[in-house]
């Protein structure tokens, strides 16, 4: 057989070398195993299977793959895909939530330093208002667009850190539409199980947690870890699996304070009952975005290929239209 090239390529977190002949027709790939110790292809303790396509010759291209094996390797023809495989090959691109940029349904906001620079440089505002009191879009100008543009940002950190996990065997999604225009921020699939991340814009504010409730600085306390363990308890029914609740902090001024139970609450109220039922739990996951590739070190609960099929059906719009 003509002299054979091996091309390296890295995607979705997984090595594969691609064996072609001189006008790049590719004849051959090979696969390889993720090896705990994180060494490239050719390491030691690495794995894999070659895939050979018919007629060509697999000594040649076990020949040209030589410098590249170790360990145990499965030689053959590709292998059938598997059905969750063939779902993501039907999926019609309407329902495939996989494209969702993250803070999808915050895009297109008008930016709130955008609208103060045309009101100041025109004199003009909106419908006539001023820069606190002019609307558009259904919401009031000046703090309501400006927690839109943090909420936006804290999202797109948040995304792109959990986007940087695809290396360690992640899958992620972003602004996963629920019934009754509720969105779950983040939807992280990987080695460590399912996560269902909610997003919390800090800006350069203390952040307080008394189960449920969460206050940044002064403003009002949320009930946000309620509303993370809810979204996780709907991506649980919807994906037939276990979905555990996060909470990301972006921008915090310090650490993060999680009080113990039976201290006030942030709000100083008295809670219902449903709080104080969760008030010991410490079953939501609160991190830092800076926290968040540390991620890529935890694992044991789903293999490869249950990543890869919860995927397929998180991806789907349709899976999360009745939960």
């Amino acid at each position: 057989m003509t002299r054979l090239r091996v091309t390296p390529v890295r995607s979705r977190g997984r090595d594969r070398l691609y064996v072609s002949l001189p006008n790049g027709t590719t004849v051959a790939w090979y696969d390889a195993e993720p090896a705990a110790d994180g060494l490239g292809p050719g390491a030691g303790g690495r794995s894999g299977r070659v895939s050979v396509l018919p007629g060509t010759d697999t000594e040649a291209v076990l020949a040209a793959l030589a410098p590249y094996l170790a360990g145990d390797v499965a030689v053959g023809p590709p292998p059938v895909p598997t059905p969750a495989e063939l779902d993501r090959l039907s999926l019609h691109p309407d329902d495939d939530l996989a494209p969702n940029r993250p803070g999808e349904a915050l895009h297109g906001e008008p930016e709130a330093g955008e609208v103060r620079e045309a009101g100041e440089a025109t004199g003009r505002w909106p419908h006539g208002g001023g820069p606190r009191f002019g609307f558009r879009f259904g919401f009031r100008f000046g703090r309501g667009v400006d927690r839109r543009v943090e909420d936006l940002r804290a999202q797109q950190i948040v995304g792109g850190r959990l986007d940087r996990l695809e290396d360690a065997g992640w899958r992620i999604l972003h602004s996963v539409p629920l019934p009754g225009a509720a969105r779950i921020d983040h939807v992280a699939i990987g080695p460590a199980g399912v996560l269902a991340v909610r997003t919390l814009a800090a800006r350069d504010r203390r952040v307080r947690i008394s189960d449920p409730m969460v206050r940044t600085g002064r403003a009002a306390a949320e009930p946000h870890l309620r509303w993370a363990r809810r979204g996780a308890e709907r991506a649980s029914h919807a994906l037939a699996a276990a979905v555990a609740p996060a909470l990301a902090v972006v921008g915090a001024a310090g650490p993060v304070v999680r009080e113990r139970p039976g201290e006030p609450e942030a709000d100083g109220g008295a809670g219902t009952a449903e709080d104080a039922g969760t008030a010991a739990r410490q079953d939501v996951r609160i991190m830092t975005d800076a926290e968040i590739p540390a991620l890529a070190a935890l694992g044991g609960v789903l293999k490869p290929a249950d990543v890869e099929a919860l995927y397929a059906t998180a991806r789907d719009r349709r899976t999360w239209l009745r939960v």
